[in-house]
């Protein structure tokens, strides 16, 4: 059986004596081995991209640019390859396997801009004869720890960016379903990036712990679940790194009386079961306002939810896949049962889904929840799975309460054909990304993408502008030319 190992130097890096099982989970079998690394690979890594920083930090930005171009060329020519892999591990529909890839390729676009993204800023005679500029210099050595849901678009948020910027990067992608995002690290060396510049290295908690202690690792980036997050940051903030660490979510969308019917049901299929709902965005929770739109709403969805088709990865026609793992899918069934058990309605429920020919695997069907209220604990709790859940409210500004009064703030969006009504949500909503009848408001690459509340610990956000400066450090120089003829007396005072 396979083993996946590590990229390290270069090199495929097979070392390890422990291992756990890849599973394919359209099927429920172990497809795969993966090599867990720990302390000792970590320091293999770190040591490597330590090694390789003098002389890539040194390289000017266009030519970091210019691999950056050829590595594009090569995701898109081994797109194939990349979706299958993607497929194979996490479950994802092919299509939607080309939609991750493609929104990664928009920030490897964007990465590509590194002479005009690190121009520094110049202001002459700031005072008598002196000018000031500023530059961004690379940080050093800096790390991503990646989740399952987005193998490979998740570390295209990070790694292009760190490397433009004149950053080594060590990378610990998710454990369940490695292959692609190894397969995309090992594209950069065909690109022509010196080894040592890019590392990945495969694990569990004993790798994230070493990246969060290693003295030489400057900076974190990450993307999981809340409590970890929270870890991450906290560990990460401890020892003096710079960390930004995206978490959880439970997104709403408020369903306005006027809002267009067809509109709602057909983004919202999307957006709730799309990638087995397994997306940090995914809507979650359709909140209606007032009885009428809900009632039409539910009725709507009933038909067109039971039209959807999930199954194996490999069939365009399917519209989503499995969840990652049997505990994951059974954490699910647990959310679906405790719905009920609250008093809730499971209007349509996907416990028992079972494709033919694919029965032993980690599917859960489309599920449709009415009648939810804010104490059950389906509700507080991240689902993470094919769900929607509809609450009733009864006025745009309890809808309003309800999304801000949630610990997670990652997305929203308002279906309405009422400006005004956009815009005080807008202006209200506590939620750092927004959509107005966008059900996914995703950033594009040239934008930053980041929640608010405990859906995002730091500063800066991921890629973009706020990527950029996550992975720089502003450097300021006061200049001034003694000349012969013109010479200051002593001076005490603070110059202005």
């Amino acid at each position: 059986m396979q083993t996946i190992g590590h990229f390290i130097n270069g090199q495929a890096i097979n070392e390890e004596s422990q291992t756990q099982p890849i599973y394919n989970p359209s099927t429920g079998e172990v497809s795969k081995q993966v090599a867990l690394g720990g302390e000792k690979t970590i320091a293999e890594a770190v040591a490597a991209a330590e090694a390789a920083f003098p002389s890539w930090s040194r390289t000017p930005p266009v030519k970091r640019a210019r691999i950056m171009f050829k590595f594009k060329e090569l995701l898109e020519k081994n797109a194939d390859e990349i979706c299958r892999l993607i497929g194979e591990e996490h479950g994802k529909i092919v299509h939607d396997a080309a939609g991750e890839l493609q929104r990664g390729i928009e920030n490897v676009e964007y990465a590509c801009g590194a002479p005009e993204l690190l121009k520094g800023e110049h202001s002459r005679n700031v005072a008598t004869n002196i000018d000031s500029w500023s530059e961004f210099h690379p940080l050093g050595v800096v790390a991503g720890i990646t989740p399952f849901n987005f193998p490979v678009m998740v570390p295209l948020w990070m790694f292009p960016m760190a490397i433009v910027c004149g950053n080594t990067f060590v990378l610990k992608p998710s454990e369940r379903d490695p292959s692609s995002t190894l397969f995309i690290a090992q594209l950069l060396k065909e690109a022509g990036l010196p080894d040592g510049v890019i590392n990945v290295v495969n694990g569990g908690k004993e790798a994230v712990d070493a990246i969060l202690h290693h003295p030489d690792v400057k900076a974190v980036s990450f993307v999981g679940s809340t409590p970890i997050a929270e870890y991450i940051y906290t560990t990460a903030a401890a020892q003096g790194k710079r960390c930004q660490a995206l978490g959880g979510a439970k997104n709403h969308a408020i369903v306005m009386p006027d809002a267009d019917l067809d509109n709602v049901v057909t983004s919202l299929l999307g957006a709730a079961f799309g990638s087995s709902g397994e997306r940090c965005m995914a809507l979650s929770v359709a909140v209606a306002v007032g009885d009428e739109i809900a009632d039409k709403m539910v009725a709507a969805l009933q038909p067109a939810i039971q039209e959807l088709k999930f199954g194996v990865h490999s069939d365009k026609n399917n519209d989503f896949g499995p969840v990652i793992t049997e505990a994951h899918k059974s954490k699910i069934l647990g959310y679906i049962k405790s719905a009920a058990e609250q008093g809730a309605e499971l209007v349509i429920d996907g416990s028992n889904a079972s494709p033919e020919g694919y029965e032993q695997g980690f599917f859960v069907g489309p599920t449709l929840i009415d009648h939810v209220t804010k104490q059950m604990h389906s509700y507080e709790a991240e689902i993470f799975g094919p769900v929607l859940q509809v609450i009733r409210v009864q006025t745009m500004a309890e809808a309003i309460q309800l999304i801000n009064d949630h610990e997670y703030g990652n997305g929203t969006c308002i279906y309405t054909r009422d400006g005004e009504a956009a815009r005080h949500f807008v202006d209200n909503i506590e939620v750092g990304m927004v959509g107005v009848n966008i059900p996914l408001p995703v950033p594009v690459a040239s934008q930053s993408f980041g929640g608010w509340k405990r859906s995002l610990f730091g500063d800066l956000a991921m890629y973009g502008p706020d990527g950029v400066r996550f992975f720089t450090k502003r450097k300021t120089i006061t200049q001034r030319w003694p000349s012969a003829v013109l010479r200051e007396e002593k001076q005490f005072s603070m110059p202005t």
